[in-house]
């Protein structure tokens, strides 16, 4: 009898947790690798960005906007934050916290910056913010950020 409560107990918190109740994953680009390069039947956006960074933090409420949007294809949102992995309490989650950032959030940790960044795009210089949007092997860069909710949709619709 107490079993199945004791196991309830424990698993109820794994069904009710929030985004802004957990950190954010820290990984370096050998982890974060598989998350650019899967095949099934989803389109990913995958979104470099950072809190100090003016331009990403304007095109955020677009990604967060497609969470909410239903498109022909599922679609996920990943979010990889360049913040200072020692900035993670003081700025990276009390932004997210106050901003209701629902998507998946993880920080890019690997200081090879120079090894890793052609491995995303060769086109990219690096700069916040870039976006990469994919299904399967048709993988888009852009490198630029978005202006609007409406281009966001464009791309991911045209998949």
């Amino acid at each position: 009898m107490f079993k199945p409560l004791l196991l309830v107990f424990f698993l109820l918190p794994l069904f009710t947790w929030s985004q802004n109740d957990f950190k954010p994953l820290v990984l370096d680009y050998t982890t974060l690798a598989p998350m650019l390069e899967k095949n099934n039947d989803t389109i990913y956006l995958i979104n470099f960005w950072a809190t100090w960074c003016k331009p990403c933090i304007e095109e955020l409420p677009f990604f967060e906007q497609v969470r909410q949007d239903q498109f022909p294809t599922p679609v996920q949102v990943i979010l990889v934050s360049l913040d200072f992995r020692n900035q993670l309490d003081s700025k990276l989650i009390p932004f997210l916290k106050e901003n209701k950032i629902k998507s998946k959030v993880v920080v890019l940790d690997d200081s090879d910056a120079n090894s890793w960044i052609d491995k995303i795009d060769p086109r990219w210089s690096g700069a916040l913010p870039a976006t990469i949007v994919y299904k399967n092997e048709d993988k888009r860069f852009f490198p630029d950020g978005f202006q609007s909710y409406e281009a966001v949709k464009e791309v991911l619709v045209s998949f």
